[in-house]
């Protein structure tokens, strides 16, 4: 077994992020967790233990930081921007992208407008290369889109030079999908929907890849029933897995151990290997994530494997999306 082309180093790690201007890393440090949000991940997370992640994620290979104004109401971005201080800047070649989020029920323009705002004073960056609208899904669809609404101020952003690039974040595909076919975003991002157990996103991803836009994935260990090789959730989603599910993830476990590897390793390579995928987001919160993380990203694993997970694969029925 020789070591994948996408591991730290080789030929794939570092990729252009199709849609922009920005070369990003094959894995990127999701900032979900690194704000302490303990009801979702299970840990609190201090404020040293936070940016002591980023400074190590500074020190490794990867290259690519993804936040979001809302995590832990900024407190992921205002630590991303005290480890950006310690480190005297932003390291060269590190891209660092953030989300707008709404406060409380008001996601319009103005709101959008803000959201930028305090992204940009907490990180203490000038510029933000790459800013998502988050979770749209959850909101009306007729009012984000309205003249002068959520989607019409972030374009905006992007024409006036205040962002660089907008991407469009969230988890419901047949929502997003509506949002997605406005074509005015450069970037897709989407979580658990697209990973060992779950492919609900794989039409979205195709017509994202069609109009040559970058595709990011989150949450590949969909909540963390894929990111042990024993014990673990018995959710998948944030949500409690069907049977079926978790019968396809106990399966999947035995499938790896017989080819000298784990769930974790393949569910980060499953991402790793589509060529679609520019980057990777995997939430950290401990600076011994990020070593791990790498690691499991050079890790060589049996060519073999791929075909046996994907015939287990559990029914559409069963995945987050199902219709």
């Amino acid at each position: 077994m020789t070591q994948p082309r996408y591991a730290p180093g080789g030929p794939q790690w570092l990729r252009p992020l199709p849609g922009t201007d920005l070369t990003v890393s094959a894995v990127a440090l999701g900032g979900g967790p690194l704000g302490s949000m303990p009801d979702l991940f299970g840990r609190d997370v201090t404020a040293e233990e936070g940016v002591a992640t980023v400074l190590a994620a500074f020190d490794s290979p990867i290259r690519f930081i993804d936040t979001s104004n809302g995590y832990s109401d900024g407190e992921s971005e205002r630590r991303i921007g005290a480890a950006i201080g310690l480190a005297e800047g932003l390291p060269a070649g590190v891209v660092v992208a953030t989300k707008v989020d709404p406060r409380g029920d008001d996601y319009s323009g103005q709101r959008v407008r803000e959201s930028v705002a305090e992204s940009r004073q907490r990180l203490g960056l000038d510029e933000l290369p790459l800013v998502h609208l988050h979770d749209p899904e959850f909101h009306d669809f007729a009012t984000m889109t309205a003249p002068g609404g959520a989607v019409d101020a972030l374009v905006e952003l992007r024409e006036r030079g205040v962002v660089g690039r907008i991407g469009l974040a969230g988890g419901r595909v047949h929502e997003i999908a509506r949002y997605l076919e406005l074509g005015v975003f450069d970037v897709l991002l989407v979580h658990n929907r697209w990973t060992l157990l779950d492919r609900s996103a794989g039409p979205l991803i195709a017509e994202a890849h069609r109009r040559g836009m970058g595709v990011l994935n989150a949450a590949v260990y969909g909540g963390g029933i894929l990111a042990a090789q024993s014990g673990g959730p018995t959710t998948y989603g944030y949500r409690p897995a069907p049977p079926e599910v978790l019968e396809a993830a106990a399966r999947m476990r035995e499938a790896c151990a017989a080819h000298g590897t784990d769930i974790a390793t393949a569910a980060l390579q499953f991402s790793l290997r589509d060529e679609r995928i520019a980057s990777t987001v995997v939430g950290m919160s401990r600076p011994g994530r990020v070593t791990a993380t790498v690691e499991a990203a050079a890790r060589a694993v049996p060519d073999g494997l791929w075909a046996e997970l994907e015939a287990l694969v559990p029914p559409e029925s069963t995945w987050l999306d199902a219709r």
